[in-house]
């Protein structure tokens, strides 16, 4: 078992790498891919209905669960002209992909971001 980072820019899969091995997850696949703020509105607009530019999302697709082929953890999207810091966005997306949700986990999430900030 080993992660694909194979559709990663090379620049942030070591980041990717760091990310996945603080969550515990061993294998899969995914993808980050670096968009226009056009793209990444289409994206939220069809996905979260909000019809603005962000800076990143994330489409997980197994999880971390078991999976019956080889795992597809999902997909990273990071638009950096609305981005400070791409590696920041980059935990930050690869992180929702393991099953963290800032947004209803009273700060567990952004607290192993930082972490995982810091050792890079």
């Amino acid at each position: 078992m080993s992660i694909d980072v194979a559709d990663v820019p090379g620049e942030l899969r070591p980041t990717v790498q760091a990310t996945l091995a603080a969550t515990g997850v061993a294998d899969g696949h995914l993808s980050v891919e670096l968009v226009d703020a056009e793209r990444i509105r289409e994206l939220n607009r069809e996905h979260r209905g909000r019809d603005e530019p962000t800076d990143v999302l994330s489409f997980p697709i197994d999880g971390t669960g078991p999976a019956a082929g080889p795992r597809e953890l999902g997909d990273v999207v990071i638009c950096p002209e609305h981005t400070v810091d791409v590696v920041e966005a980059t935990v930050h997306g690869v992180l929702h992909l393991c099953g963290y949700d800032h947004e209803t986990d009273d700060g567990a999430m952004l607290a192993l971001q930082r972490e995982i900030l810091e050792r890079l």
